[in-house]
């Protein structure tokens, strides 16, 4: 029979190879966060008008190693899937779960909701997925063994997930509220280790903390811009209830794989005595702590505020449910069976993949309205990068305005010009406005409108667009063409300031 371990390399290389290919080649363009994270990582920043800076350098980093490409943000999601399933198996291996129960806990947390569809859209919150899952590793680690490596590399992490998404910060409260409330733990706190994990995270995170500085907390400042008050007092009941309630729909998956395996007999508790877990109450109480709490209070501050979080937003949050699960239907002393496991989760990775591969040839048949991923981002790079250099025969720097379009020939246009976000330096403050001043900038924007839109009608009154194209979507499809509209800003002429 094969070991765990084989068994457990050849599903994850399966799946994670599957979810990389199928985007790949299907998606004709990438989904919103991708590109709107390769148009952020042009300009290597310490920070970005929404997020911190580690999404958009990765994605960076992706464009030059697949030579000019977009679909290396689908391997990173992969990637990220990836190093989530080799921490679990570390610290299932830790907890003393067998190398099948470690199997069944990573077939059954691949099905969440969080691991399929959305995984296309490497964002922020796919990017938190593997840093929760290292960080809670080192940090059980660190409390069983005691080792200043694995403090230090908590350290890492934990600067690695505020790089990706402050959310992470929220998972950095629970680990020292963790260590402050239970005894056993609380022995950490009188050696070198968590001080030495504090000191290199906030080492590490200092440069941003400069660049926020600097910037006037750009971040903060737009996130705030962007949030929706309560509008009643229901709000405060709702907008939690709703978040729990979509958390629930999302990891609903990561049953099939647990009760498959224990079969109708294991859910009646009738099944022979079979492998015992060996999870100690104390894992058990971390694994309860760090599946539950950072939800809870995610909740609690919703109910409190009024404010609605994004179901996304809980992403990161159960990575180890999967572990929780596992040590609990273990505990019925179930003769599970690894085939029916393995085939549940099998069944529903194909229905996933099935649905995105739908999403990118069957959605155009039937959606009346166009969809990101057939937007013809390649097209409009080509067309606007032509405009400019026909008419000004020098190579494209800035690009501005709707930032849809405009993110797209940031990608595309073989001159990687710079995204000017809304032509504002403080929502922008990597451009230098005095170059765009010496190099000009194409502004764009789609639709039937021959004067820009929302704020560059301001900066540009009276100009009417410079030209004006049509141009089809990348799908077999009755949608009526883009239309893509430009403003040739010529040196001199830049307004603002």
């Amino acid at each position: 029979m094969m070991s765990a371990a084989r068994a457990t390399l050849l599903y994850c290389l399966a799946i994670c190879l599957l979810w990389a290919l199928v985007p790949s080649v299907l998606f004709p363009n990438p989904p919103l966060d991708v590109v709107e994270g390769f148009a952020w990582g042009r300009d290597l920043a310490l920070g970005y008008t929404k997020h911190p800076p580690l999404q958009a350098w990765l994605l960076e980093a992706s464009y030059h190693l697949t030579g000019g490409h977009a679909f290396g943000a689908y391997w990173l999601s992969q990637i990220c899937y990836a190093l989530t399933y080799l921490a679990v198996w570390l610290l299932g291996r830790d907890m003393g779960l067998s190398p099948w129960q470690r199997f069944w806990a990573i077939a059954a947390t691949s099905c969440a909701f969080y691991f399929t569809l959305p995984a296309p859209e490497f964002n922020p919150n796919i990017l938190q997925i593997p840093i929760w899952a290292g960080m809670l590793l080192f940090f059980h680690r660190g409390l069983l063994r005691g080792r200043l490596t694995d403090w230090l590399l908590l350290g890492v992490i934990a600067a690695l997930g505020l790089y990706a998404k402050y959310f992470a910060g929220l998972l950095i409260g629970c680990i020292g509220l963790y260590a402050l409330t239970f005894r056993d733990a609380r022995r950490c706190l009188a050696t070198p280790g968590p001080y030495f994990a504090m000191a290199i995270a906030l080492a590490l995170f200092a440069p941003h903390v400069w660049w926020l500085l600097k910037t006037d907390f750009l971040t903060f400042t737009y996130a705030a811009s962007r949030s929706v008050p309560a509008e009643s007092i229901a709000d405060h009941i709702l907008n939690p209830v709703n978040f729990l309630l979509g958390q629930f729909g999302s990891m609903a998956p990561v049953l099939i794989p647990i009760f498959a395996g224990l079969g109708l007999a294991g859910l009646r508790g009738t099944a022979p005595e079979g492998e015992t877990p060996r999870v100690s109450s104390v894992d058990l109480r971390f694994l309860l702590w760090f599946t539950l709490l950072p939800a809870l209070v995610v909740m609690l501050v919703s109910g409190v505020t009024g404010s609605a979080f994004k179901q996304m937003w809980g992403a990161s949050m159960f990575t180890l449910a999967g572990l929780l699960l596992v040590r609990f239907a273990s505990a019925r002393n179930g003769d599970w069976s690894i085939r029916r496991a393995l085939t549940a989760a099998v069944v529903v990775q194909v229905i996933f993949l099935s649905v995105a591969a739908g999403q990118a040839l069957v959605e155009p048949l039937i959606k009346k309205k166009p969809t990101r991923i057939h937007f013809p981002g390649a097209e409009v790079a080509a067309q606007a990068e032509t405009a400019w250099r026909e008419a000004t025969g020098t190579p494209l720097t800035y690009v501005a305005g709707d930032m849809w379009p405009a993110a797209h020939v940031t990608l595309f246009s073989p001159d990687r010009p710079h995204l000017f976000t809304d032509h504002t330096p403080a929502i922008a403050p990597w451009i230098s406005m005095e170059n765009v001043k010496k190099k000009g900038v194409l502004v764009i924007w789609t639709g039937d409108s021959e004067v820009p839109t929302g704020s560059l009608a301001a900066l540009y009154p009276g100009r009417l667009r410079d030209g004006f194209a049509d141009i089809p979507y990348a799908a077999p499809a009755k949608w009526p063409p883009l239309r893509l509209n430009w403003l040739i800003i010529r040196p001199g002429e830049v307004a603002g300031g």
